[in-house]
């Protein structure tokens, strides 16, 4: 395949994971008003007659199915299983999207700020599809699926450019091992952020008494969702912790000095600091509730100014943004 075809491939796998994504996120949008998806967890799985071959649908789970030999399923629970198998689909399609980038390019596909966003995309669904084999998610299924699309869309649309050789100071094998945590990073928090926003609402409409009333009735309870907040961040917040160590070693190999200020690095601090200061919040009596949730959704700010503002509006040794 020549390069001009390899670039069509990646540019037509990545709008075909957007088509597929939309209707993924339509799947679930119509699961979640339908009918409960979500149940305490530690029910024991039935796993009903209709289920598509392929699609998780939760180890240890926590959904109250039909008896196993029931014949098909509610229509919300087929909806978020098309969602499921929809994600997956839209996992693979993009998967084949950024390797025919690198391919193209002749490099890891990080050299600029498109091939990030559809990478950290591929990351926000890796993350999602790979703990989905653990438990069943497909009541977090919409709120995965909103943030990854709308990473896609500004990608195509704003931060679009042609691959172009790396700069020298991004010609090193840091560039593997920094990026990619980064990007595991990035899906992390952004998954973390979702379960963060839910249990706050989820917290509000207990205190309310309209959680099993309001469109909350789908989610876990509030406390789940914390416990599910807290180990997606105690997963990352050492990968990030290497990730930042990784760019500091990087730069002293670049730049000859480990640490400069430069507002890619002070964001890159600030967002640890915020995610340091969530996990002592959860094991600080008065900060366990909605205060800590608040604290993570705060990380993912941190983390998207760091994404966006600084490449895009700073004038930085970091300004790789391309566009």
């Amino acid at each position: 395949m020549t390069s001009i075809g390899l670039a069509e491939a990646s540019n037509f796998a990545v709008y075909a994971t957007m088509v597929t994504l939309t209707f993924a996120m339509i799947a679930f949008a119509m699961s979640f008003s339908a009918t409960r998806v979500a149940a305490p967890e530690g029910l024991p799985v039935a796993v009903p007659v209709g289920v598509p071959v392929g699609v998780p649908v939760g180890v240890g789970a926590t959904e109250s199915l039909p008896e196993r030999g029931a014949v098909g399923l509610a229509p919300g629970l087929r909806a978020a299983n098309i969602g499921m198998a929809l994600t997956w689909l839209s996992f693979v399609l993009l998967l084949i999207g950024v390797t025919f980038r690198g391919l193209w390019a002749g490099r890891v596909p990080w050299g600029n700020m498109y091939e990030f966003s559809i990478s950290s995309a591929l990351g926000i669904l890796g993350v999602f599809l790979i703990w989905s084999l653990t438990r069943d998610l497909r009541w977090l299924g919409l709120f995965v699926v909103i943030p990854t699309l709308l990473t896609l869309g500004l990608a195509v649309t704003v931060l679009y450019t042609e691959a172009a050789q790396l700069v020298p100071a991004l010609k090193s094998y840091w560039l593997i091992i920094h990026v990619s945590a980064a990007i595991i990073c990035a899906g992390a928090f952004t998954v973390a952020g979702a379960t963060a926003g839910l249990s706050i609402a989820r917290s509000r409409a207990e205190i309310k008494g309209t959680a099993e009333t309001g469109w909350t009735k789908n989610l876990p309870d509030a406390e789940r969702l914390r416990i599910l907040t807290y180990r997606i961040i105690a997963f990352s917040f050492p990968l990030w912790t290497f990730a930042v160590i990784a760019g500091a070693i990087w730069a002293e190999n670049a730049w000859g000095r480990y640490w400069g200020w430069d507002p890619k690095e002070t964001w890159a601090f600030i967002t640890w600091v915020v995610y340091a200061g969530y996990l002592h919040a959860r094991s600080t009596a008065g900060w366990r509730g909605d205060r800590a949730s608040w604290i993570a959704i705060l990380g993912l700010v941190a983390f998207l100014i760091n994404y966006f503002g600084v490449n895009i509006f700073v004038n930085s040794l970091h300004s790789y943004s391309g566009v």
